[in-house]
C-alpha cells in the first residue's frame, strides 16, 4: 500500500468527521410557534441495549438514540433526529454508544459518549456498514457491510480504524455478535446450500448452528456462551427463539401473540433478558412466561407547515405551454425532431416554431425513431388494443404493423443497417416497464428474443458494427435490500456475457428511460444523463470506455439524440429544446410555438339527483338539482321539472363527488384506455406520486385538453432519491447542487407535489421540503420522523420500502404502535395507508371474489390472461410473504385508529401492482371491512384528498361554486361502499361521460 496516501486518506476520514458532527451537532433551537411537542411511550421496531454495569438502557426511537434508567423513566437524546441512527451497543467500558447512522447518506458506523458530546464516524465510503457489536475487550467493533458486493461479516480496529473482511460467502451475512470471551462471532447468512445462524471461531473457522430457510435475525449469546437467543418470522408469527450452542431443538421463549421486534435481546442475569415487543421494552426470565414492561417516555417536536399552496385555475382561459414532450428524436440529418405530445406524434422542422401533427386519431402514439436513412418512423400505438410496434413512411403517409403483441411495447431503436428494430416488451402486469429486448426483421418480419426480462431498463442503443447493445440497466449493490446504481450494460449479439461499465465508479448514471447510453453513429461515444447533465464518453467498438468524461451543460438535460453527423445533440432542457455542438461546446435554443387548452363545455345542465353525497356530510340530500354552467356548479335546489339546461336524470341513482386516486404511478405504454379505464370507477382526480414528468405531464394535457379521455392528474417527477436508486425512474442525487437543479425542475414544470424517495438523507430532505415551499408545492415521503420535525407534509404507505430492511410504521406482523400513530396524528400529516398494498386486495377478492372478477369495467379493461395472473399471484404473494394476508386485520386497525385520533387519511393503492381503477374501490372495500364507516372512507376519497392535494377551493365536494367532477351511481354507497362502483354517469369539468362510452374503445 502506499502509505502516502493511507496517510492522506486518513486525515481526509478525520476532517470529514469533524465537519459531519458540527454539521450534524447544533445546538438546539426554539421550537417554532406551530410546532408541537409529542411524548413517545411506545416504539414501533426499536433496539435497545444494556449498559455494562446494567443501569442504563440505550433504545433507537424513530431514528434517535436516547437513554433510559434500567428501571424506566424520561429518555435522554444523545444524537439529534437527523440521523436515522439504529441499533445501539455499548463500549465495554460503557463510555460510548455505538449505532450504524444514515447521516451523510450512506449506513456507517458511528459513536457518541453516554453524555451525548463527542459524536464520531467510524466507517465511510460508498457503502453500507451496519448492525455494529463491540467486542468484549474494547478493541474491535464487527458488523455487517456490502463493500464487497454482498453483505459480510466485517471487523474494525477501533484505534487505527483497519477493516477485516471475515466472511466471503456469495450469501448475505449479518447481524454479527461477539461471544461473551470475544472468541466467537454469531451471525445469520442467506447462503444458499444451508441458509441458517453460524458461528465463526477464533481461527476464522465457519460452522452451522441452525439451519433454516425461515427468516432469522439478531442472534445474541447467553453470558455462559452455551446458548444463543435470536428472532424468528415464521408463518406470520416473529417469536423469541433460544438454542444451545451444543445443538438440539429450538426452544420458543415468547408466546405466539407478541409482536417481538428483530434486534438483540440484552441479558440482565444468566436468568433474565430484556427484548423488545409488543411497542414495549420486556423484561422475561427463562423458563416463565409473565413479563414486566420498562415504561419509558422520550418527546419529540413536530412542526405543522403553514405555507400559501399554489394556487390553481381549472377555468379555460388563456392557452397554456405544452410542456409534455416525449421521446424526441432528431432525424439523421438534423433537420426535423420528431416526438408525442398530447398523445400524438408530431413533426417540428428546424426553423418553424409551430410543430405539424403526423396522426390524430384518438389513439396513442409514443416512442418515434427515425431509421438511419430518415424515411421511416418507428413508433409504439394502441390501435389494436395494446402498444404494438409500427412502421410509417413519411414519404408515402402509410402505416404498417410490424409487431404485434399481447403485452405492451416500447423503446424501438433502430439497427445501424436499418434491417432491424430492438425493442422491449412488457410483461403481462406491466408494474413499472419491466422488458423483454427483443428485435424484429423489417423485412421478413421475424422476431428474435435477444435478453431475458430486464427490471425497468433505458431504450437500447446499437453499436455502428451492430454487434452490441447498450442500455442503463441496475446493478444492485447486494441481494439483501432493493438498491444499486444504473450502469452501461453491454449486451452482445453473439451470445458473449453481459458486461457492466460505469463513465464514473460508485456514481449512478441518471434515470433509466431515455436518457442514455445512446450510441454516437459514429461509434466514437456515448451520450448520457448523469448528476443531471449531458455527457459523452469516449469508447472503442465494443462499448468500453477509452478515456474520461465529458460534460456538455451545466443545467439539466433529458432524451438526449445524435444527429447523424455525430457532431451534435438535441435534447429536452427542462421546458425547452436546445442542441449542443461538440465541436466548440456551445447551446443553441430551438423555438417551439406549442399551446393547449382545457376541454370546457358551455351551457347549461341540470342533474336530478334521487340522493346526493356532497363528500361533507355524513348523510343524503335528496331530490334534489344540481344546475351546472359551463364547468361549475351554480346551485343546489330543490327539484323543480322545467328547469332551463339539458336534463341529467339521477331521480333514481346517487351523485357524489368524483374520487380521488392518492397514490398511483401510470405510464403511457397502456394506451389511451387508461384515461377511460379511471373515468369507468368514478375516479376524476388521480395523485401520481412518482413518474416520468414529460410522461405524467403529457398525460395531463391530454386528458385535460380533452385529446384524449381522461381524469386530473396532479403529478411529480422522478423519484427523489440518494445516492444508490433502485426504480428506473429514480433518481440519483448526489449533492445540494444537484438538488437544487432538480426542485428547479419541480417549479418549473408545475409539479403538484415532491416525492422524496427513501434513499435520501434527511438534511437534503430537508433543504427540499423548504425550497419547494416557497412555491407552493407539498411534499411526501416514506418517513414520519424527523419528516414532520421539519414541516414534510404527507406520509405514504403504513409499510411499503424502507431503506432499513424494516419499518419505523409497521413492524413484520403488520403492527403500528403509540409511536406512529401520535407523530402522525398531532404533526397534521396526510397519510395514505395504501392499505389494499399490503394485503387488502387480495383480502377483498377472497371474501368477495364473484363480485371482484365478475366486476363489468374489470373485465372490460383487462384481459382473461391478466385476471388469471392476478388471482394466481394471491397464492404467490402468500407463500413470499408469511401473514401477508393473515395479518390484513391489524393494518385495518390502524388505519380506523388513526381516523378515531384525528389524522388525515386518504385512499390511495400503489397502482399498477395492485390494478388500476379497480384499486381505490378495493382500498375502500378494505377500510370499511375493517370497521370504518361508508361515510368516512368516502370522505376520505373525496374532500380530505382535495384538501391534502390544495385543490378543496374548487374539488372534493358538490357545492355551488366548484367544479362539476361528479360520478352518477346505482345504489347507496353511504350504506354499502360496493355501491360506488355501480357508476352510471361521471362528470369531468363538466363533460359527461356514460358508462357505455367509457367502456367502448375508439374505433380505427
Amino acid at each position: 500500500m502506499n502509505h502516502s496516501f493511507s496517510r492522506l486518506h486518513g486525515i481526509k476520514a478525520v476532517i470529514l468527521s469533524l465537519f459531519l458532527t458540527l454539521l450534524f451537532t447544533k445546538p438546539a433551537l426554539a421550537a417554532p410557534a406551530d410546532s408541537t411537542k409529542v411524548v413517545l411511550t411506545e416504539g414501533t421496531n426499536m433496539a435497545v441495549a444494556l449498559s455494562p454495569d446494567k443501569k442504563s438502557l440505550a433504545l433507537d426511537l424513530q431514528g434517535t438514540i436516547w437513554t433510559i434508567p434500567v428501571a424506566g423513566g424520561k429518555a435522554k437524546q444523545l444524537t439529534d433526529a437527523m440521523g436515522d441512527c439504529r441499533q445501539p451497543d455499548w463500549s465495554p467500558d460503557g463510555e460510548r454508544v455505538v449505532f450504524h447512522s444514515y447521516r451523510d447518506g450512506n449506513y456507517h458506523i458511528w459513536s457518541v459518549r453516554k453524555d451525548g458530546t463527542d459524536l464520531k464516524q467510524m466507517t465511510f465510503g460508498a457503502f453500507d456498514d451496519r448492525e455494529p457489536h463491540w467486542a468484549p475487550g474494547g478493541k474491535t467493533i464487527v458488523f455487517s457491510s456490502d463493500r464487497a458486493g454482498n453483505y459480510d461479516i466485517w471487523e474494525m480496529e477501533v484505534a487505527t480504524g483497519k477493516l477485516t473482511q471475515l466472511t466471503t460467502d456469495p450469501g448475505n451475512d449479518y447481524y454479527p455478535a461477539y461471544s461473551a470471551d470475544g472468541a466467537k462471532i454469531a451471525y445469520v447468512s442467506e447462503r444458499n446450500a444451508a441458509p441458517g445462524i453460524y458461528l465463526l471461531d477464533a481461527a476464522r473457522k465457519e460452522s452451522l448452528l441452525v439451519n433454516s430457510k425461515e427468516k432469522l435475525s439478531s442472534p445474541f449469546w447467553h453470558p455462559d456462551g452455551q446458548s444463543i437467543a435470536f428472532n424468528s418470522f415464521i408463518q406470520g408469527v416473529s417469536q423469541l427463539e433460544y438454542v444451545k450452542v451444543g445443538g438440539g431443538d429450538w426452544q420458543t421463549l415468547s408466546e405466539t401473540t407478541e409482536d417481538v421486534f428483530p434486534f438483540k435481546v440484552s441479558w440482565l442475569s444468566p436468568t433474565e433478558m430484556i427484548y423488545m415487543a409488543d411497542g414495549k421494552i420486556k423484561r422475561r426470565k427463562l423458563g416463565e412466561k409473565t413479563t414486566t414492561s420498562i415504561p419509558f417516555n422520550a418527546t419529540v417536536t413536530v412542526f405543522h407547515p403553514n405555507y400559501q399552496r399554489k394556487v390553481y385555475n381549472f377555468d379555460k382561459g388563456q392557452p397554456k405551454p405544452v410542456k409534455g414532450l416525449r421521446g424526441i428524436t432528431v432525424s439523421p440529418d438534423g433537420k426535423r425532431i420528431a416526438f408525442s405530445a398530447l398523445g400524438n406524434l408530431w413533426i417540428l422542422e428546424k426553423g418553424k416554431a409551430k410543430p405539424t401533427p403526423l396522426i390524430q386519431d384518438g389513439f396513442v402514439y409514443a416512442d418515434p425513431a427515425w431509421s438511419p436513412d430518415g424515411r421511416l418512423l418507428a413508433y409504439t400505438c394502441d390501435r389494436q388494443g395494446t402498444m404494438d410496434l409500427w412502421l410509417r413512411d413519411l414519404k408515402t403517409g402509410k402505416d404498417r404493423l410490424l409487431v404485434e403483441a399481447s403485452e405492451d411495447l416500447n423503446f424501438p431503436s433502430w439497427s445501424p443497417d436499418g434491417k432491424h428494430v430492438a425493442y422491449y416488451q412488457g410483461d403481462i402486469r406491466n408494474a413499472w416497464g419491466r422488458g423483454t429486448l427483443s428485435m424484429v426483421d423489417i423485412g421478413e418480419g421475424e422476431v428474435e428474443k435477444l435478453h431475458e426480462s430486464i427490471f425497468v431498463p433505458s431504450q437500447p442503443s446499437w453499436s455502428p458494427d451492430g454487434k452490441t447493445i447498450a442500455i442503463s440497466e441496475l446493478q444492485v449493490a447486494s441481494s439483501r435490500f432493493r438498491e444499486g446504481i444504473n450502469k452501461i450494460l453491454l449486451i452482445s449479439l453473439d451470445k458473449k456475457p453481459d458486461r457492466y461499465v460505469s463513465p464514473t465508479p460508485m456514481r449512478s448514471l441518471g434515470t433509466r428511460g431515455k436518457n442514455g447510453p445512446l450510441w454516437s453513429p459514429d461509434g466514437s461515444q456515448m451520450a448520457y444523463v448523469q448528476d443531471g447533465f449531458l455527457w459523452t464518453l469516449p469508447v472503442d467498438p465494443t462499448g468500453e470506455p477509452t478515456g474520461p468524461p465529458r460534460r456538455l451543460t451545466n443545467s439539466l438535460a433529458d432524451s438526449p439524440t445524435w444527429t447523424g453527423d455525430s457532431g451534435s445533440i438535441v435534447y429536452l432542457a427542462t421546458d425547452s429544446l436546445r442542441q449542443v455542438f461538440l465541436s466548440d461546446g456551445h447551446i443553441e435554443k430551438i423555438p417551439l410555438d406549442f399551446s393547449w387548452e382545457y376541454n370546457q363545455p358551455t351551457g347549461l345542465k341540470v342533474i336530478h339527483a334521487g340522493k346526493l353525497f356532497n363528500g361533507k356530510d355524513n348523510s343524503y340530500q335528496t331530490n334534489v338539482d344540481i344546475v351546472i354552467e359551463n364547468n361549475r356548479i351554480k346551485e343546489i335546489a330543490p327539484h323543480k321539472e322545467g328547469r332551463k339546461g339539458e336534463l341529467i336524470d339521477a331521480s333514481s341513482q346517487t351523485v357524489m363527488p368524483g374520487l380521488f386516486e392518492m397514490h398511483t404511478h401510470q405510464s403511457e405504454m397502456v394506451g389511451e384506455k387508461l384515461g377511460r379505464l379511471w373515468l369507468s370507477f368514478g375516479i376524476t382526480s388521480l395523485r401520481e406520486t412518482g413518474s416520468d414528468p414529460y410522461d405524467a405531464l403529457e398525460r395531463k394535457e391530454s386528458w385535460d385538453s380533452g385529446t384524449l379521455p381522461g381524469p386530473r392528474g396532479f403529478f411529480t417527477g422522478y423519484l427523489t432519491d440518494g445516492a444508490r436508486i433502485y426504480y428506473g425512474l429514480a433518481n440519483s442525487i448526489g449533492s445540494g447542487a444537484q438538488l437544487d437543479l432538480e426542485l428547479d425542475r419541480a417549479v418549473r414544470l408545475n409539479y403538484d407535489l415532491l416525492k422524496t424517495y427513501v434513499r435520501m438523507p434527511d438534511y437534503l430532505q430537508e433543504r427540499a421540503t423548504n425550497y419547494v415551499h416557497k412555491y407552493g408545492i407539498p411534499v411526501s415521503s416514506h418517513e414520519i420522523y424527523p419528516a414532520t420535525h421539519y414541516g414534510v407534509d404527507a406520509v405514504e404507505h403504513i409499510g411499503g420500502t424502507s431503506r432499513r430492511g424494516y419499518s419505523p410504521k409497521i413492524t413484520v406482523t403488520n403492527n403500528s404502535y403509540q409511536d406512529v400513530i401520535a407523530i402522525i396524528t398531532q404533526s397534521g400529516m396526510n397519510i395514505t395507508p395504501t392499505a389494499s398494498l399490503q394485503g387488502g386486495f387480495y383480502t377483498m377478492a377472497s371474501k368477495n371474489p364473484n363480485s371482484y372478477y365478475d366486476n363489468p369495467q374489470f373485465k372490460a379493461f383487462y384481459t382473461e390472461d391478466y385476471i388469471d395472473n392476478i388471482k394466481k399471484s394471491a397464492v404467490t404473494v402468500t407463500k413470499m410473504f408469511p401473514g401477508y394476508l393473515t395479518n390484513f386485520g391489524r393494518i385495518q386497525t390502524t388505519v380506523k385508529k388513526l381516523l378515531a385520533a384525528g389524522a388525515h387519511v386518504t385512499a390511495g393503492t400503489d397502482s399498477p401492482f395492485i390494478p388500476y381503477g379497480i384499486s381505490l374501490h378495493s382500498e375502500l372495500q378494505c377500510w370499511v371491512d375493517g370497521g370504518v364507516t361508508p361515510f368516512e372512507a368516502l370522505r376520505s376519497a373525496t374532500l380530505w384528498s382535495a384538501e391534502a392535494v390544495g385543490v378543496s377551493k374548487d374539488l372534493g365536494s358538490v357545492e355551488p361554486g366548484k367544479i362539476a367532477d361528479l360520478v352518477i351511481v346505482n345504489g347507496d354507497p353511504l350504506k354499502t361502499i360496493q355501491d360506488a362502483w355501480n357508476v352510471e354517469k361521471v362528470l369531468k369539468n363538466g363533460n359527461v361521460f356514460s358508462i357505455g362510452e367509457l367502456l367502448k374503445s375508439p374505433k380505427l
